[in-house]
C-alpha cells in the first residue's frame, strides 16, 4: 500500500471515531450537561471540538508513522492494537458519559483510556520516536478530562 494512502487512512479513523463520538456529545452538551454541577474550572464548550480536532489529526500521524515504519510486524501489530483498543474506549467515553448519563462508568473508561494510551505511546516509543511524542498532548489532555470528569462526578452523586 502507497504510504500516502496510510496517511489518509491514518488521520481518517481517528476523524471518524472521533465525529461519530461527537454526535454522543453535542445531543448531551444541548441538555442534560447543562442541568448537571459542574467545577469553576471546566473550560467553555467550544474548547472542546478544536481541541480533540487537533489531537485526532495527531494521533492519526502517530499511527501513520508506525504503521509506514520498517519495524518488526509482530512489534507494529502489538503497537496499532493498543492504539486502536484505546480509540475504542475513547469513543465509548462519550457514549457512556453524555448519550447514557453514567458518569461512574465514564470515569472507568477514561482510566482504562488513560493506561491504554501510556502502553501505546511506549509501544510507538519503541519503534517511533516522534510518533510517541504525538501521543503526549493526547494523553494530557484526557489526564485533565479525567480530572474533570471525576469533579462532575463528585458533584452530581
Amino acid at each position: 500500500m502507497k504510504n500516502w494512502v496510510k496517511l489518509v487512512i491514518a488521520i481518517a479513523l481517528p476523524q471518524i471515531a472521533g465525529g461519530t463520538a461527537a454526535l454522543f456529545t453535542v445531543t448531551g452538551v444541548g441538555t442534560w450537561f447543562q442541568q448537571i454541577e459542574k467545577p469553576a474550572w471546566n473550560p467553555p464548550s467550544w474548547v472542546f471540538a478544536p481541541v480533540w480536532t487537533t489531537l485526532y489529526l495527531l494521533m492519526g500521524i502517530a499511527f501513520y508513522l508506525v504503521w509506514k515504519s520498517t519495524a518488526p510486524a509482530a512489534q507494529k501489530k502489538m503497537a496499532m492494537a493498543l492504539w486502536t483498543v484505546q480509540l475504542v474506549l475513547n469513543f465509548f467515553w462519550s457514549f457512556l458519559f453524555f448519550n447514557q448519563h453514567l458518569i461512574g462508568w465514564a470515569m472507568v473508561d477514561i482510566v482504562c483510556l488513560g493506561v491504554l494510551i501510556l502502553l501505546t505511546i511506549f509501544a510507538f516509543a519503541r519503534i517511533d520516536k516522534l510518533a510517541a511524542w504525538l501521543l503526549v498532548p493526547y494523553i494530557s489532555w484526557v489526564s485533565f478530562a479525567g480530572i474533570l470528569n471525576y469533579a462532575i462526578w463528585q458533584l452530581n452523586r
